[in-house]
């Protein structure tokens, strides 16, 4: 029921942010690579930039920004994502984001279409009319 909730609940901006995430654990899936060291030099990034982009984030000119935990493990999570995903498909012949070959782009997108469809399903539903809960932190 809970995952119903948050699904009925989700923005459009947060839709976009999981098939980001899909995109991503498929690429994972189809390409990864063991090495450790492929792996830490990643968290290193996520760390050093997920910090800087938390100082960015938090500094206003009116002030401090309060951010909840989920927006902090993103400002992390993204740097981490972006360069383990460029290590591992380094030589792979991708256009941007997309591998050079259909059945890992036709796989990658029927997921996404997949998730979309069914958090479109469940937005129909008498969960999407429930008051939100407070945020949980």
């Amino acid at each position: 029921m809970n995952i119903l909730r948050y699904l009925a609940r989700l923005t459009i901006g947060r839709i976009i942010l999981w098939c980001y995430a899909i995109w991503y654990l498929t690429t994972v899936t189809c390409h990864f690579d063991p090495r450790p060291h492929l792996w830490q030099t990643s968290f290193g990034l996520g760390v050093i930039i997920g910090t800087a982009l938390l100082i960015s984030t938090r500094a206003a000119s009116r002030g401090t920004t309060a951010l909840d935990g989920w927006q902090i493990f993103r400002l992390y999570l993204m740097p981490f994502c972006v360069s383990s995903f460029s290590a591992l498909v380094k030589d792979a012949d991708y256009v941007l984001i997309f591998p050079p070959g259909w059945r890992e782009n036709l796989t990658g997108f029927v997921l996404i279409i997949l998730f979309v469809a069914l958090v479109c399903g469940v937005k129909t539903t008498p969960l999407a009319k429930l008051k939100p809960a407070p945020p949980a932190d």
